[in-house]
């Protein structure tokens, strides 16, 4: 009967931990997905149009990266602004233009912009689809 009850106890101790560990520990990891920060905006440093922004870790402390996903919706862009710290764009899907220090250049998925500070940009999808990009940089 003590070997039953103490196999038991045992089974109960481990689903436990088990349980302990799918719970999330924020100071060692934060799991976020799409729907949890998804939020409609319109176009960022006044790019106008309709965008949904996606700005993940956003609450996390001490973080000192910026992570965030914005689809831009045909018509919408990030506008042309002066770039204060490296920024990267990656393009995940969709097409578009980029302007870059006066000149525009055609954008693919794979594609990955470093713009460095000094450096003055924008972007928009092309008319006829959306613009999936990530976007990195240090936070200041």
């Amino acid at each position: 009967m003590k070997t039953k009850i103490f196999l038991v106890i045992a089974i109960f101790s481990l689903l436990s931990i088990d349980a302990k560990a799918q719970t999330p520990d924020t100071t060692r990891y934060i799991l976020q997905n799409d729907i949890d920060v998804a939020k409609k905006e319109a176009g960022t440093h006044n790019g106008g149009g309709e965008t949904i922004g996606f700005n993940f870790f956003s609450n996390a402390r001490n973080l000192k990266t910026v992570f965030k996903k914005r689809i831009l919706k045909p018509g919408s862009s990030i506008g042309y602004h002066l770039q204060k710290e490296d920024e990267i764009y990656y393009i995940i899907s969709g097409y578009g233009k980029m302007q870059m220090n006066g000149k525009t250049f055609a954008v693919k998925p794979g594609d990955a912009i470093l713009t460095r500070p000094g450096s003055a940009h924008g972007i928009a999808p092309n008319a006829n689809n959306d613009l999936v990009i990530m976007i990195v940089y240090e936070k200041k």
